[in-house]
């Protein structure tokens, strides 16, 4: 219904299309709210390491324009897991201390 809501050929780009539903279904109030929601990421108590995960990745798919690379993603993710949690991604990783970053301090 929204894309018929336009003139005849008022929309000429794919690009034009995507500019106007971003801005219809994303509008940069939400996308500072979602935003905000996705950098306080955090492991529940009693939520598994894959629970977990599936719950980040929903939140990252409910706002296509949140604007976090891959990398920024994945430190956004290991650094609010639970302790156990980043054992257990470290004893995966072959022993090594893969969630910290030597750059960084936790």
């Amino acid at each position: 219904m929204w894309l018929h809501s336009f003139k005849g050929n008022s929309l000429k780009t794919w690009e034009e299309v995507v500019e106007k539903f971003l801005k219809k279904y994303f509008p940069e109030s939400k996308i500072v709210e979602e935003k905000a929601t996705i950098s306080s990421f955090h492991q529940f108590p009693d939520e598994s390491l894959s629970e977990s995960l599936e719950r980040f990745r929903g939140l990252l798919r409910r706002t296509p324009t949140h604007g976090f690379s891959e990398p920024i993603q994945l430190n956004m993710f290991i650094d609010w897991m639970r302790p156990q949690t980043k054992q257990l991604l470290d004893a995966s990783a072959g022993g090594k201390d893969k969630t910290e970053d030597p750059g960084r301090s936790n």
